[in-house]
């Protein structure tokens, strides 16, 4: 008789289940693996991005309970089970300099013992493989890097019967293989080595600008003097602003830019609008324009991108596009709706 294979996903909080590597889960599901999605804080201290939530008392006051409710319906929809850790989310600190860390958080806790939590969820559930993030957190948030730390702890304490003895933490298990679910994977950089590129900073040909919350002085001086000496440069996305709970930040086209008033260079902006990534989406997974359709939050960028690539095209009111902002568009969206859970029976 086959073994039942089973997956565990190692998430910080409530929702990175739906954000990071929910196809994955779900395809895996599908085809009969027992997926476990481990859910290291309650969210407690997560931000309210939708602009029509902000500011709502109820949610604010019960956080916890909301995000938590959001969790079990997240955790139906891809068919997984789903078990808290039971640590306490640390907030993303904002500010310069930043602000410490509140007492008792997640990413405070002693890594060792935050391990031992998790080492009892691995030998309980017997997971072949595991994903969770890389050393960067996926980005930099306290959770998520103390998630990547605490499940390296895991992964290697599971087999190991002195580190955690069997009496406290359960039957000793050892999982095959760990997974980042982000990255900058393997396949990807085959894939570049086959194209002929390499990555590299030292007289490159390119200069690829993307999204991140962590850029830096010497980054930016490195792209411009690159730039300035011949490189081209690229760019992944026009967004000049993005949300945040104290207001918008800057984003990938500001970057660009304050790159461009530096050296005079223009970018070849290669995500939306730019019907190039639509049309090279469609084409990689067999499907036609005529029978899919673009789901996003903002008017210049998701929109348009689906219009100019003959797409269907819904906007959601949960971002950056607001109602009253629409009759400045030339062009609309084929319906606008206020959230995604609008659309999940259409599909």
């Amino acid at each position: 008789m086959t073994e039942q294979l089973r997956l565990m996903a190692v998430h910080a909080h409530p929702d990175d289940e739906s954000s990071k590597g929910a196809a994955t889960m779900a395809k895996y599901v599908s085809e009969g693996v027992d997926v476990l999605v481990v859910t290291c804080t309650g969210g407690e201290r997560g931000d309210v991005l939708n602009p029509k939530l902000k500011g709502d008392p109820y949610i604010e006051e019960n956080i916890h309970e909301v995000r938590a409710k959001e969790m079990e319906e997240a955790r139906q929809i891809l068919g997984v089970r789903q078990e808290w850790l039971g640590f306490v989310d640390s907030g993303l600190p904002e500010g310069d300099p930043l602000p410490p860390l509140p007492e008792g958080c997640f990413a405070l806790e002693d890594v060792e013992e935050a391990a031992g939590r998790l080492v009892k969820s691995i030998r309980a559930f017997r997971p072949q493989v595991i994903t969770t993030y890389d050393e960067n957190g996926g980005y930099p948030h306290p959770d998520h890097i103390m998630t990547h730390k605490i499940s390296m702890v895991a992964f290697e304490g599971a087999g190991d019967p002195e580190r955690f003895p069997e009496d406290e933490f359960g039957k000793v298990f050892q999982p095959m293989k760990l997974y980042y679910n982000q990255g900058f994977n393997r396949p990807r950089t085959t894939a570049l080595h086959e194209a002929g590129y390499i990555l590299t900073d030292s007289d490159p040909d390119f200069v690829i600008l993307g999204e991140t919350r962590t850029y830096s002085f010497e980054a930016l001086t490195k792209a411009i003097r690159l730039i300035k000496g011949g490189a081209r440069f690229i760019a992944t996305n026009p967004d000049n602003t993005g949300p945040s709970t104290e207001g918008v930040l800057p984003a990938t086209g500001s970057v660009a830019a304050l790159i461009t008033k530096a050296t005079g260079k223009e970018p070849y902006f290669v995500g939306k609008p730019n019907p190039l990534m639509m049309r090279t989406g469609l084409n990689t997974i067999g499907a036609h324009s005529e029978s899919s359709a673009m789901i996003g939050d903002r008017m210049d960028t998701d929109v348009l991108a689906g219009l100019e690539a003959g797409m269907t095209t819904y906007l959601v009111l949960t971002g950056l596009t607001s109602v009253s902002e629409l009759d400045r568009f030339p062009y609309r969206a084929t319906e606008v709706v206020d959230s995604i859970a609008d659309l999940v029976d259409r599909i």
